[in-house]
């Protein structure tokens, strides 16, 4: 399997150093600026896939840097910044980003918008790539269709269904955490009660119950959520 390649333009080295070596546990390839008057440079030099940009850098901020960028790449760039007003966000967006993450933020935030940009851009979500589909054992997601195909049985699915489906077959048997879920379900946060991914997610369960698929949706308490395939249940 290819490593997609990261490039991190943080003034701050700790911040960049933590994010270089989480992002390295799940192999991906990470490169850090070193001259922040060199952004285009470095950047071109180590051609990514995606890029992680500050705002607040020496000299030029990172609403410059993005439009130097974008003349010569359209990988994913990601703004994190400790920046958190609208305006910010709409900066980033309209200087060509794609997306921005709020410091402080949860690591598994930050990796779940990378996987997602990183598939929309390269992977099986790209333009020309086929249709989407997660499978696990017997079980293929099909995204676009919004069909879980168990064996021989189709079972429809709701939009938000399809995400949390598409989110726990992907991660299988690793644990989602509830911050994930919410971020891929829900944009806007801000109003959001807790208990509706609980609903959610026992909508789902129902659906597959209803179909009598075996397979669960196990809680992890303090943690989120873990699909265990009906071959692993004891």
């Amino acid at each position: 399997m290819r490593k997609h390649r990261i490039f991190i333009v943080e003034d701050d080295r700790k911040i960049a150093q933590l994010l270089a070596d989480t992002l390295r546990k799940y192999q991906y390839e990470v490169a850090i600026i070193e001259d922040f008057d060199r952004v285009t440079e470095e950047c071109l030099a180590f051609d990514p896939h995606l890029i992680l940009l500050d705002i607040n850098l020496p000299a030029y901020d990172g609403y410059y840097w993005c439009r130097q960028l974008r003349v010569h790449t359209t990988c994913p760039i990601i703004f994190i910044s400790a920046r958190s007003g609208d305006m910010d966000q709409v900066f980033a967006l309209e200087n060509g980003g794609d997306d921005f993450i709020t410091k402080p933020f949860h690591y598994e935030i930050v990796l779940a918008k990378i996987r997602s940009h990183l598939r929309r851009s390269f992977g099986e979500y790209a333009p020309g790539q086929g249709e989407r589909t997660v499978k696990l054992g017997t079980m293929t997601l099909y995204i676009e269709r919004m069909e879980l195909h168990v064996d021989e049985e189709v079972i429809p699915l709701q939009k938000k269904e399809c995400i949390i489906l598409e989110l726990l077959l992907e991660a299988s048997p690793k644990v989602v955490s509830r911050e994930v879920l919410l971020e891929e379900l829900w944009d806007d946060q801000t109003f959001v009660d807790e208990n509706t991914l609980n609903v959610n997610m026992t909508r789902v369960r129902k659906k597959l119950a209803g179909y009598d698929v075996l397979s669960t949706i196990e809680t992890v308490r303090g943690a989120g959520y873990r699909f265990i395939p009906a071959s692993e249940e004891l």
